[in-house]
C-alpha cells in the first residue's frame, strides 16, 4: 500500500525528532584547554602592585615574598597613603625634623581602621610597603621610615622589580625587613 506524501513527510519528522541527541565532544575540549590555559596562567604566586608612571622601582634579585600591606607610594612629586595625598616631596624635605605629621596622622587611622594586632605584629609591628621611585633621596626615605616606625608599622619593605620581570615593567614586592 502506498503511503500519501504527507504521511511520509510525517513519518521522516516522528524518526528525526524521536533519535537521541548526539553529545559534540570538540566543543567541550575546546573549552576545558581554554580553562586549563587560563589557569595556568592566572596561578603565579607574585603579588603585583598597581604600576604608577611617575615612579621608576630599583631593581632586586631577592625570593623572598612579604605579606599584603598598606602602601606608601613616593613619586618624584608626591607622598601618597591608599590612594591619599600626605603632601609633596618638596614640602617634606623643607620641614625640620624627622616625623612627617601627615604620614604620622594617616598611619594613626590606618592602624585604627585594621584589626587587632597579632602576637607577630607586636613583635614586629604592622607591615608596610614603601613603593619610592628610585632617585628618591636617602633624606626623604629615612624620614618616612622614621615615621613608619613611630606610628608602630616597622615591618617595612620596599618595593623593587624583579630581575626576571623587570623587561615588564611590574612592581613586584621583593625583600622584608
Amino acid at each position: 500500500m502506498k503511503s500519501s506524501a504527507r504521511a511520509r513527510r510525517m513519518a521522516r519528522s516522528h524518526r528525526r525528532l524521536h533519535t537521541q541527541a548526539k553529545l559534540s565532544l570538540v566543543s567541550l575540549m575546546d573549552i576545558f584547554t581554554i580553562l586549563v590555559f587560563f589557569l595556568m596562567v592566572n596561578s603565579g604566586d607574585v603579588e603585583v602592585l598597581e604600576a604608577d608612571k611617575n615612579i621608576s622601582l630599583p631593581e632586586s634579585v631577592s625570593d623572598q615574598k612579604p605579606d599584603i600591606a598598606l602602601t606608601i607610594k613616593v613619586s618624584p612629586d608626591d607622598i601618597v597613603v591608599q590612594g591619599r595625598r600626605m603632601g609633596g616631596v618638596a614640602e617634606v624635605l623643607a620641614q625640620d625634623g624627622n616625623l612627617i605629621a601627615a604620614l604620622s596622622e594617616e598611619l594613626a587611622y590606618q592602624a585604627d581602621r585594621a584589626p587587632a594586632m597579632t602576637e607577630r605584629e607586636q613583635e614586629i609591628g604592622r607591615s608596610v610597603v614603601i613603593m619610592g621611585d628610585q632617585g628618591m633621596p636617602y633624606k626623604l626615605l629615612k624620614r618616612i621610615m622614621t615615621t613608619c616606625a613611630d606610628s608602630d608599622y616597622r615591618d617595612i619593605t620596599l618595593a623593587v622589580n624583579t630581575a626576571v620581570t623587570a623587561e615588564l615593567d611590574e612592581p613586584l614586592l621583593a625583600g622584608g625587613g
